[in-house]
């Protein structure tokens, strides 16, 4: 295990916008670069960056750090340059925060410049936002020419009411309406097909029923339990008429995606969602041959990080000892029998979306000076199991 100092300190660095300017080490600094990582090896049919005028991989700034730092949604708003005959379809997003909009911004660029069947218009909102008229109104008028919107983490009960009183009426016109963890009201306008949860929380429901038994049973959070449903619902499926198995299995591989967060998984999630329930796009696809869904590529709810590490994350403190102590400790200058260890707590959401340098940046101050770091996160918000797992040893030390 890992045992830290009496002199560490330990950092929550959760929502962290602003990236310190230091001297980076070589190995860190070659972090700001295009990575090769099982995100970006595992799709091969990818259009080649030369055909995006700016490489859509890379972090999106809007005046400082973070993603969201303007309020003006017109920095936050995506539209193909050459749609050409494709059908375009438009996409509306609300997100708690700032991470998801590098990935969407990503996802709709790789879409609109290597797809021969759609094209893809999207804009964000921050949840927050909504609170300003201004944004409100431009948040109905983006909804009124909406063929999806997606929302994610709305559990704030006015700005929750706000959404469903522009969503709910425009519904049955959407060709898809996908809510991920929010309030049961936000929930209920999901649409993907003939797959509903119209009534998630009015009656009986299997999918409230087995988050219940399983939050009841360990404790799981509504992220964990999504995902272990997804482990049961082959199961479930075949028991389904084919049609409605088919779209809650669209409908649980976009939460793969989108709890993925990377441009890869989005991406996938676009296509998806464009050829299989667009109408638009489905018309201009008839008889052509779809593109193969790909596997959503996740990461463990919990684990052990380092921007440069050969694995994207390590299972245990032994693992990362291993690598840490012996490989990148003498790289880095760092003796790792005398150094003080600081643990940081981080955030999976920007791992995942790999809006990370805020991360990078502070690891690499915090190595610059000699201290060891051990990273880790957790998908939810209750972190005290990464911390008593990662940081403390049997003895509780």
């Amino acid at each position: 295990m890992v045992k830290f100092s009496a002199a560490a300190i330990a950092f929550l660095a959760i929502g962290a916008t602003s990236a310190w300017q230091i001297q980076t080490p070589a190995k860190l600094a070659a972090r700001t670069g295009p990575a090769t990582t099982p995100f970006t090896r595992r799709r091969t049919n990818v259009a080649p960056m030369s055909m995006v005028i700016s490489d859509p991989t890379k972090p999106v700034t809007m005046g400082g750090g973070g993603g969201y730092t303007a309020t003006n949604t017109a920095s936050r708003r995506v539209t193909p340059e050459d749609p050409g005959d494709r059908p375009t379809y438009k996409v509306v997003y609300v997100v708690l925060e700032s991470q998801y909009q590098s990935s969407m911004t990503a996802a709709v660029k790789r879409i609109n410049a290597g797809s021969k069947n759609m094209s893809v218009e999207c804009v964000g909102y921050l949840l927050e936002e909504l609170r300003n008229e201004d944004a409100y109104e431009q948040f109905k008028a983006d909804m009124a020419e909406a063929n999806v919107f997606i929302g994610s983490l709305i559990f704030v009960q006015e700005l929750a009411e706000k959404v469903t009183d522009v969503v709910a009426p425009l519904r049955d016109d959407l060709d898809a309406c996908l809510v991920f963890p929010s309030m049961p009201e936000v929930m209920r306008l999901n649409k993907v097909g003939s797959f509903t949860m119209k009534n998630l929380g009015q009656s009986k429901s299997v999918v409230a029923d087995f988050m219940k038994s399983k939050k009841k049973e360990d404790g799981s959070s509504f992220e964990e339990g999504m995902l272990k449903l997804l482990r049961t619902l082959p199961k479930v499926l075949k028991f389904l008429p084919s049609d409605k198995a088919a779209d809650a299995r669209s409908f649980m591989m976009s939460f793969q995606y989108w709890l993925g967060g990377s441009p890869e998984n989005i991406e996938s999630m676009l296509t998806m969602l464009g050829q299989d329930y667009v109408e638009k796009v489905k018309v201009t696809m008839a008889g052509k041959e779809k593109v193969e869904a790909v596997e959503p590529v996740l990461l463990p709810d919990k684990a052990i990080w380092h921007p440069v590490a050969p694995s994207i994350v390590f299972d245990s403190p032994g693992q990362y000892s291993e690598w840490y102590d012996k490989e990148h400790c003498p790289e880095a200058g760092i003796d790792p029998k005398t150094a003080p260890t600081i643990g940081l707590i981080l955030q999976k959401s920007h791992i995942n979306t790999k809006d990370d340098t805020h991360y990078v940046s502070l690891i690499s101050e915090l190595e610059s000076r000699g201290s060891r770091v051990v990273c880790i996160y957790s998908g939810g918000l209750d972190f005290s199991g990464p911390v008593d797992e990662y940081f403390y040893n049997a003895a509780g030390k």
